[in-house]
């Protein structure tokens, strides 16, 4: 049987959608915007269906487009797999390893794994992307990523695909000022109900961490709607300036505040019998073939689970 498209049309489609513009897509694959053009002409033709529409200068996908789009992805995926595979036989212990992280796992957590990583294994080509979790999951589904690192909740419909497998336990704690009254009391402790009286400072209401966060203080009996929330930002690093000047306090990543805790810029107060944890996830495809750099990498990771390294965040 005669496939109806080629490699480079799957590229194509593939481009447009990243760039949701046929020049740039033109100029991410080095061919002229008329060539990409004709190419998407000749390959609607051949399908015998409508797969990119153009309106108002704005490009998208229809139904059998989308179809398309997801196989396109997976098939060139595969084919990404496969020359890598031979690489590794060609090479021994060289090769590539494309790594997934959530979003606080990707900015604190990952630099310090490949810090580590680099050192046994300079020779492997690592190449990192960082997004939320769910974007994660269907990057390890289409074969995008071979290994991903993610904080959020998994799916039940994604666990029955994937290999899952708990990596460290991450703290959320509650930072504050320096000069905040709370930063003088000599066992820097407070009750629960404290909290009401607070400041906080959060992520974005649609955020994976505010959710879990909000979810655990539900879950012992604090009425989340009654905390005062003076300001909602987009980024950890913006509330943690925002505390560090005293604008309020603020549940972190305990991965996220090595820094600031080494300038003393903020302190810690503890809740007298809570906790807000989350558990970090190894993510893989148990369908996707395994190269000899995902192997050190995996291993590397499970030597860090049972190090002392990582016990704390």
């Amino acid at each position: 049987m005669t496939l109806p498209y080629t490699l480079q049309q799957l590229r194509i489609v593939k481009a447009i959608a990243s760039e949701h513009n046929f020049t740039k897509a033109a100029e991410r694959l080095y061919i002229s915007q008329p060539c990409l053009s004709k190419q998407v002409k000749n390959l609607e033709a051949r399908l015998g269906v409508r797969l990119i529409t153009r309106t108002n200068n704005k490009i998208g996908f229809t139904e059998a487009g989308k179809i398309f789009l997801t196989y396109s992805e997976r098939i060139l995926a595969l084919c990404e797999e496969s020359c890598r595979a031979l690489n590794d036989l060609h090479n021994g212990d060289r090769g590539d390893l494309n790594i997934g992280a959530s979003q606080t796992i990707g900015t604190y957590l990952i630099p310090r794994v490949l810090a580590l990583f680099v050192q046994t294994y300079p020779q492997i080509k690592l190449k990192v992307q960082v997004n939320s979790t769910r974007v994660m999951l269907k990057n390890i589904l289409n074969h995008n990523i071979d290994i991903a690192i993610v904080g959020g909740n998994i799916p039940k419909i994604m666990e029955k695909k994937l290999m899952i497998e708990s990596f460290v336990e991450d703290e959320f704690l509650l930072i504050i000022p320096k000069l905040h009254p709370f930063a003088m009391l000599d066992k820097k402790i407070i009750n629960k109900n404290d909290l009401y009286n607070l400041n906080f400072i959060t992520l974005h209401s649609n955020s994976t961490v505010h959710k879990h966060i909000n979810q655990t203080l539900r879950k012992n009996h604090i009425e989340t709607n009654q905390l005062k929330i003076v300001m909602q930002l987009d980024s950890i690093e913006a509330i943690k300036a925002a505390v560090s000047l005293g604008l309020g306090v603020a549940f972190v990543s305990s991965a996220a505040i090595e820094k600031e805790l080494t300038l003393k810029s903020i302190e810690i107060i503890d809740i007298r019998n809570f906790k807000i944890k989350r558990t970090l996830s190894i993510v893989t495809n148990p369908n996707c073939k395994k190269s000899r750099a995902f192997e050190f990498f995996y291993k590397e990771l499970l030597a860090l689970k049972k190090s002392t390294v990582f016990k704390e965040l």
